[in-house]
């Protein structure tokens, strides 16, 4: 694409949506928003006035025939993500796509075929690879700082919980699916693929969510096809703050990534020594966030390949399949027994 600017289409304005949406009509200088799309036509005409937007749409398929829509950020809810990519690719659109792919398994692999059998471009929402602190910890074990890398631990614990319809499987995905999808996939940036997991988990913290099926504490232990090991701690109840860490170990040293401090100041009194926290994942990940639609936009404009692509989504949402059944049938699960024609609440 010859354009010095990329003509962009935002589809689904809810609170992801409006993050990515809002970055691109006013931080992204190299892309143009023109059109934005909610099945709410409020919030689309509303959103539209107050970014100056030139043309909203009820519907993704409406945004899709507009002809100054070079391509497309797809935030709607998981559950049509099958069918707005398929149609964006088909209308010949390059597509940004946030996490998770699909709602199963099956879809994902049909979308991954669609796309390379048409050569469309993909680019999947994973944001903490875009994060200056495991950009930089990749950096370092990369350049043999720490050796080689033989055990991955990474947290993910929530100040609370979600709304119990969202908590709900068949929504979500569930814990392990939905808050887990990106430690897996952090999992394969650092140490590579994912032999087998073996998950568990239990309803601690907040007793109601049983009655929607779902859990809210979990630990995933993982080998790699390399033989290395990892673990993933996921929590709901991290009632102090939002605490999103990792640690890579290696043969000559580790790494750790992330803080608890939001602010470097230190509050120091005859009571103790206090600080504050990340209030919540848009606090710890917004430049990150930013930096991963100006990289959508600089490769579609540049011509190259996604930096994230569907094949890495949907290895990221195997092992979460395998650690959710794992967890359920209190057994040791292969990556490679997930069939595709499982959901994702396996």
């Amino acid at each position: 694409m010859t354009k010095d600017r990329l003509n962009v289409g935002a589809i689904g304005l809810g609170r992801m949506g409006r993050v990515y949406a809002q970055g691109l009509a006013q931080r992204v200088p190299n892309a143009r928003l023109v059109a934005v799309a909610d099945l709410k036509p409020d919030v689309a005409r509303q959103f539209a006035a107050d970014f100056g937007v030139p043309r909203w749409y009820e519907s993704h398929a409406e945004l899709l025939e507009d002809p100054a829509v070079d391509a497309v950020a797809v935030i709607s809810s998981t559950n049509t993500h099958r069918d707005v990519v398929v149609d964006a690719v088909g209308k010949g659109k390059a597509v940004f796509c946030e996490k998770p792919i699909a709602i199963s398994l099956a879809q994902a692999e049909e979308m991954l075929r669609i796309v390379e059998s048409r050569g469309a471009f993909l680019q999947m929402g994973f944001q903490r690879r875009f994060d200056s602190a495991y950009l930089g910890a990749k950096n370092k074990v990369e350049e043999g700082v720490i050796g080689t890398p033989v055990l991955l631990t990474s947290t993910s614990r929530d100040p609370f919980r979600p709304p119990l319809e969202f908590c709900d499987p068949k929504v979500s995905g569930g814990l392990i699916a939905d808050m887990g999808i990106h430690d897996f996939d952090v999992a394969r940036m650092f140490m590579g693929d994912v032999k087998s997991v073996h998950a568990i988990g239990c309803t601690l913290a907040y007793p109601e969510m049983k009655t929607v099926g779902d859990i809210d504490n979990a630990i995933i232990d993982m080998v790699f096809e390399s033989g290395a090991l990892g673990a993933v701690h996921l929590s709901r109840n991290a009632v102090f703050g939002y605490d999103i860490r990792a640690e890579v170990w290696g043969t000559k040293g580790s790494l750790q990534i992330g803080y608890h401090r939001q602010t470097p100041i230190l509050v120091m009194t005859k009571e103790g020594i206090t600080h504050d926290v990340v209030p919540y994942f848009m606090e710890r990940f917004e430049a990150a966030y930013l930096a991963q639609i100006q990289d959508f936009v600089d490769n579609v404009l540049a011509g190259r390949p996604p930096s994230v692509t569907g094949a890495d989504a949907v290895a990221a949402m195997r092992i979460s399949l395998a650690a959710t059944r794992s967890q359920r049938e209190n057994r040791p699960v292969e990556v490679a027994e997930v069939e595709a024609g499982e959901a994702r609440t396996a």
